[in-house]
């Protein structure tokens, strides 16, 4: 199901710590830094917080600069971002801050909760009951399909991001370190125990700011299983986007695919006709590796179209060439239509060879592009 971009924003001290056990909040943050942040909230459709960062920190969360607010508005935008909370009990203080200031505001929670809720804050929030249990993945959809959020940016607290990365919907990680030690076993920490997603996150910027430094992270192991993962989207977007490459046909889809190992590291990438008029980007990208490569059973094959079932130029289809290879998990954006093959089903010829494919329709258009002079 479609969800926004999630971004995860903290500060933690050196060993971890989120705040100390003080009566006021430990300030992390550099004053540059948390305009930087400012900077980062103007950019986004929605800032979330769990209910126990309002409790803990009765946060405003504002975008504070008038000209970024301005410019928001000047862009069609709402002047603050929708801000977002999730709570399953809904029990939560309709005096704090948060329900009080900035634009629009909406509380997930549970069916339970939704009553409480609703008896505390009226009018003041849109309360959205996920049913028995909070489900993330439902609430990002929701965000999506009901109230446009194309980017949210995650403010906390520690339960909320190491639910978020646990469950592989963090598609970004902005950490900043502060040169501080905490030390208190009674404080909060950024993340709990549990079991994360495997693999080295990319890292894909730092920054000095005054005397804190920026680390974004993006994670890159695949998923799993059967649901989507940021990671997934991650490579299949870029397999979509390899489809671009390939040199234009009227009698061939124009495909990108990429091939990921367990932990994330890239293992080869190919397109439609690379080098050779007839090849499939899923042959190009496993001729590229060692067939006995140990790596390969754990891998996640990534095409911008199913892997074919059928094809006249080469003995064993793409959807084949995965299966001899030990590959148990493909990932692709589009069904292949009946535009030179019917009823072609490479998914189908997978999965009764024990491999799970994952569609993401989202990206469907994106995989389309390149083949939008094709009929049908």
């Amino acid at each position: 199901m479609p969800c926004p971009h999630v971004l995860l924003s903290a500060a933690v001290s050196l060993d971890g710590y989120l705040d100390d056990t003080g009566p006021e909040r430990l300030l992390l943050s550099s004053p540059a830094d948390f305009d930087r942040v400012d900077e980062v909230r103007a950019s986004v459709d929605a800032i979330l917080v769990g209910a126990g960062t309002i409790r803990a920190d009765n946060p405003r969360l504002l975008v504070n600069s008038p000209e970024r607010r301005a410019a928001r508005v000047a862009g069609g935008r709402a002047e603050y971002p929708l801000k977002v909370t999730v709570s399953g009990s809904g029990d939560l203080d309709p005096a704090a801050n948060f329900w009080h200031t900035g634009g629009e505001k909406v509380l997930y929670t549970t069916d339970a909760g939704a009553k409480r809720a609703t008896a505390l804050l009226g009018d003041t929030a849109d309360v959205v009951p996920l049913g028995s249990g909070l489900d993330w993945r439902a609430l990002l959809a929701h965000l999506h399909d009901v109230r446009g959020v194309r980017r949210l940016m995650v403010e906390g607290g520690g339960t909320v991001h190491t639910q978020l990365l646990q469950q592989g919907l963090a598609d970004e990680l902005q950490l900043v370190l502060a040169p501080l030690f905490v030390g208190d076993p009674g404080a909060p920490r950024l993340f709990g125990s549990g079991a994360y997603q495997g693999g080295r996150l990319r890292l894909t910027d730092t920054r000095r700011i005054e005397d804190v430094v920026l680390m974004r992270y993006e994670p890159t192991a695949p998923g799993t299983g059967p649901l989507e993962t940021a990671a997934d989207r991650h490579w299949l977007r870029t397999a979509c986007e390899l489809a671009a490459l390939c040199p234009p046909s009227d009698t061939a889809f124009s495909v990108g695919a990429v091939i990921v190992a367990a932990d994330g590291t890239e293992l080869a990438r190919g397109h439609s006709r690379e080098g050779d008029p007839v090849v499939h980007a899923e042959e190009a990208a496993l001729a590229k590796l060692d067939p006995a490569d140990p790596r390969l059973p754990g891998a996640t094959v990534y095409s911008s179209l199913e892997p074919c079932a059928h094809r006249a130029s080469r003995p064993v289809p793409c959807a084949g060439l995965i299966l001899e290879a030990g590959v148990r998990r493909v990932v692709t954006a589009w069904r292949e239509p009946d535009t030179f093959v019917t009823a072609a089903d490479g998914a189908g010829v997978l999965a009764a060879g024990g491999v799970e494919v994952v569609t993401v329709p989202e990206y469907a258009a994106l995989a389309q592009r390149p083949n939008a002079h094709l009929p049908h």
